[in-house]
């Protein structure tokens, strides 16, 4: 009967979902058995699966899947949001955030020298700079998940990998504002370069936390477990679509919604929490299959110079900068050795920045060079990625092991 399934029938794409469950799984024990993380066992998983071998997952079918990244990513943010209760960050405020800025710097001001050498442009320095700042939570938290991670260095890690997604944002609009103007000698408003991306982190926020706050007061009265389990799922749903729809960071925005039902309620937040984590484990299989499913392994073979200075310089950028900041505000020794290491995933941000990359310098406007830009941030993102994916679960499960914070 398979063979009557065509690559866009449903039928064929619920089998194909049915199949990545069962191989994620089963890759994920054997990584498990030889101290890998389980992630990367998925991760492998979809790159069998897609683009790079088999291409089982095409683009005739994944694109009807991208509501199962979203929700993943969304389940990613409220999950980082619900570490940051304010009593339990009270005595890392301080470590936070002179890490979350250093390593951020760090990795942005390496990366940037370090390509603007080789090139000798600063436009593309400026950009590539931008990209490495970005930090995926997505595999970093799984892998915390897997160990049932917990102390100062994993509460420090969720908040650091949160914030990212905030410096990465602005940072890009900046180096994408001095981009054009070494570009092209058209006008460029300042204005709108600085405040529309500080406006979008606002608007992300606050929608998260008004989707919390009217949460809070629904379930003000209400025990019931599958009620709770039902509602946070419908919350979390709506405050994706509405991310989506106003053009705001969906993770963010989720994020903003598990810290203020965190810290605005006491009796039910760990049930409504451990209700969610409970309810995740096959839907993050899914979204590691397709994150590994759309990655190219032959892009590696044209990764190329700008592609392995990125990748040590980024690496050294985010270790030594998380190092000096936990040194500069007197963080605990486990932090300030390790955190580094949990700081190596890179994703779906700078993906989705380097596509923007491509869409805004890749049109023509700015000329070939804007062209060749698009085309090397698409390329050198995509392959790097790949490589940080693999090598980024490990690091953090090292340094949760070596900081003994490892509850199984």
């Amino acid at each position: 009967m398979l063979e009557n399934l065509a690559p866009h029938d449903p039928n064929f794409t619920a089998v194909l979902i049915g199949v990545a469950l069962v191989l994620g799984w089963v890759a994920g024990l054997l990584c498990r058995k030889i101290k890998v993380p389980m992630v990367v066992g998925y991760i492998i998983v979809g790159i069998v699966l897609g683009k790079s071998l088999l291409g089982l997952f095409n683009e005739a079918n994944i694109e009807g899947l991208f509501f199962i990244t979203y929700i993943g990513l969304a389940c990613i943010g409220f999950d980082i949001g619900g570490e940051l209760a304010f009593q339990k960050m009270r005595n890392l405020g301080k470590p936070i955030l002179w890490i979350s800025a250093l390593e951020t710097i760090g990795a942005t001001s390496l990366v940037t020298i370090a390509v603007y050498l080789y090139t000798k442009e600063l436009y593309v320095a400026l950009i590539f700079g931008a990209l490495a700042a970005a930090t995926a939570p997505a595999a970093t938290v799984d892998v915390l998940r897997e160990y049932q991670a917990s102390g100062p260095l994993t509460t420090t890690t969720f908040a650091v990998v949160g914030i990212d997604d905030a410096y990465a944002v602005m940072i890009y609009a900046f180096a994408a504002f001095f981009a054009k103007v070494l570009l092209s000698r058209s006008e460029v408003h300042v204005a709108e370069a600085i405040l529309r991306p500080l406006g979008e982190i606002a608007g992300a926020l606050a929608l998260g936390t008004a989707v919390g706050l009217a949460f809070l007061f629904l379930i003000r009265n209400y025990t019931a477990r599958r009620g709770l389990l039902v509602l946070t799922w419908g919350v979390i749903i709506a405050t994706t679509g509405l991310a989506n729809y106003l053009n705001l960071s969906l993770i963010l925005a989720n994020l903003a919604l598990g810290l203020t039902v965190v810290n605005l309620t006491k009796w039910r937040r760990d049930d409504l929490f451990e209700l969610m984590r409970g309810t995740t484990p096959p839907l993050f299989v899914v979204f590691f299959v397709l994150v590994g499913a759309q990655l190219d392994v032959g892009k590696l073979a044209g990764l190329g110079v700008l592609g392995l200075l990125y990748i040590v310089f980024r690496s050294i950028g985010k270790t030594s900068g998380a190092y000096t900041g936990g040194l500069i505000s007197k963080a605990p020794p486990a932090v300030t050795r390790y955190l580094g290491l949990c700081l190596f995933s890179q994703a779906g941000v700078a993906i989705g920045l380097s596509i923007q990359t491509m869409i805004t310098f890749g049109s023509g406007k700015y000329g070939d060079a804007g062209v060749e830009l698009g085309v090397m941030a698409i390329s050198d993102i995509a392959a790097t990625s790949l490589i940080f994916q693999i090598i980024g679960p490990p690091s953090t499960r090292y340094a949760v092991f070596k900081a003994g914070e490892v509850n199984v």
